[in-house]
């Protein structure tokens, strides 16, 4: 279970998250929705622990995760909005060396590995360096490094972006399966089908603010709109879609 609580973060006069309380439970997929510049990707980065809130508190299973970063990162797998791999090395290294850093070895890693590789279809990219990567093979490669440890908390910013339909597909799957053996599962994403056919709560932020939050039909039902894009326009405050 992840609980944030009166989270603060300011970048000098902007106040980029001005608190934002919310709950992600186990066994649960939760969405957070935001247009551009509201919060979402800030609340991320302070959650997996690469920004410090200014105020305000992070548990992860329990673990405060200002007070005790490192305590909290071991029970997080995280695809962050940007990759981050390293040009020389193969997506099987990069798997391998995640894994090992969470001290997996021997005969159970390499059956990690491999499932993941056949999971998201990149046997085909394995072995060759990830320079020169697509926007896809990076992130299939990023995700299954995150989750090669089985971590109880799954944190996904944009997971399916750039991704193939059948990628896309095997990555909805992850994410179903990570809630069906009880994990809990934090997403962002401006793919609305998706949103609906994934979530049980979303949580919607805008201008640093929890605007609302509830199940699909829920934030449906408050706005009075049929179409969930127009029920998070409404909502968010702003003429577009999120991103």
């Amino acid at each position: 279970m992840i609980r944030i609580e009166h989270l603060h973060k300011r970048f000098g006069d902007v106040r980029a998250v001005d608190g934002v309380t919310f709950t992600a439970p186990d066994g649960a997929v939760t969405g957070l929705l935001g247009p551009n510049g509201a919060g979402k990707t800030t609340t991320l980065r302070m959650l997996y622990t690469l920004m410090r809130p200014d105020e305000g508190r992070i548990l992860v299973d329990d673990v405060d995760a200002v007070t005790d970063p490192q305590g909290a990162r071991l029970r997080l797998g995280v695809l962050p909005d940007q990759s981050g791999l390293y040009p020389r090395l193969t997506a099987r290294e990069h798997i391998e060396y995640f894994g090992e850093l969470q001290g997996i070895t021997g005969a159970d890693l390499r059956n990690r590995v491999d499932h993941l590789l056949k999971m998201l279809d990149m046997t085909s990219i394995a072995d060759r360096r990830s320079a020169g990567y697509s926007h896809g093979e990076r992130t299939k490669t990023a995700l299954a490094r995150a989750i090669v440890h089985n971590p109880k908390n799954v944190l996904l910013d944009e997971p399916t972006n750039g991704l193939d339909v059948m990628s896309t597909r095997a990555v909805r799957e992850i994410i179903r399966r990570l809630k069906s053996e009880g994990h809990t599962v934090l997403f962002s994403s401006h793919v609305m089908q998706e949103v609906s056919a994934l979530c049980d709560t979303i949580v919607v932020i805008a201008r640093g603010k929890i605007v609302a939050s509830g199940s699909p039909d829920d934030l449906r039902a408050q706005t009075g709109h049929q179409n969930l894009e127009d029920a998070f326009v409404a909502l968010s405050g702003v003429d577009g879609v999120a991103s």
